[in-house]
């Protein structure tokens, strides 16, 4: 069956079993399919010890995880081709659970996000309790470079910038320049160990005028030499699936890519825009 493929592919996504998201498999599968893309990544939550909601919702059971998603993508095989992903909530004290967990299954695609900053959530409003937003952004940009000094075992940083999203100001107090001298530190590291970022349509979803990261992020990713990006929805339900990929794709060009990434048992392949 010859596909139309009119949108990148779709290499960030949740469903049931992720803990905030209801959305069987294959109906994102099928939305997918609907929308015209040629391949998918299911990138389930992984969170060891959430502290809120219930914890286990977020603690993926792996083996029923990785089982139905490879029945899926052998039995729509001919219409899309599916990846299996996990995003992994880092967090300096659980490297070696998530290093585990990672090794029980040939995953193709692992992103690494920062959820939890020192136990707290911001998306939930208490992280944003009685300080500024300097204050919670610079907590959360120096809870990365944590997170990079001990965790590994990814191929693409989620999200980042990704705390702006829930402020109470959104971004009228955020800018690259406020942050450039930790942010600049974070993608050396990245592009020095061989890792990526990927560019999360979900910011516009969210009510900000830009994807995560900022696109001053992605420009000066792109001029430290960073090459490898993915394209990430964050849908959780289907009609999310590659939400806003036009306004995505507009902000790569801009910012000087001509390729992005996808990837297939943990290897980078790069694709046209």
């Amino acid at each position: 069956m010859k596909r139309h493929i009119e949108l990148p592919c779709d290499f960030h996504m949740h469903t049931e079993f992720s803990g905030d998201s209801h959305a069987p498999v294959s109906a994102m599968i099928e939305q997918a399919i609907q929308k015209g893309l040629s391949a998918i990544c299911i990138t389930d939550h992984l969170d060891f010890d959430y502290p809120y909601d219930n914890p286990k919702d977020y603690e993926l059971d792996g083996d029923t995880y990785f089982d139905t998603v490879t029945r899926l993508s052998e039995q729509y095989a001919d219409q899309i081709q599916i990846m299996i992903g996990v995003e992994t909530g880092l967090e300096p004290d659980k490297a070696e659970l998530l290093n585990l967990f990672i090794s029980r299954h040939p995953y193709d695609f692992i992103i690494g996000s920062s959820h939890l900053i020192h136990r707290k959530d911001p998306y939930y409003p208490e992280y944003f309790d009685h300080r500024s937003d300097s204050e919670a952004f610079m907590e959360y940009f120096e809870s990365i470079l944590e997170n990079l000094d001990t965790c590994h075992n990814f191929d693409v940083y989620g999200h980042i910038d990704y705390v702006v999203r829930y402020s109470p100001n959104k971004s009228k107090n955020y800018s690259y320049s406020r942050y450039a001298s930790i942010i600049d530190e974070i993608l050396k590291k990245l592009i020095q160990s061989g890792k990526g970022i990927e560019i999360n349509s979900g910011g516009f979803r969210s009510g900000l005028d830009f994807p995560n990261p900022h696109p001053d992020i992605l420009k000066r990713y792109r001029t430290l030499g960073g090459e490898i990006i993915t394209i990430g929805s964050d849908a959780h339900t289907p009609e999310c699936i590659a939400e806003n990929f036009s306004r995505t794709v507009s902000v790569l060009e801009t910012c000087g890519f001509r390729y992005y990434t996808i990837f297939i048992k943990r290897k980078p392949v790069f694709l046209k825009i």
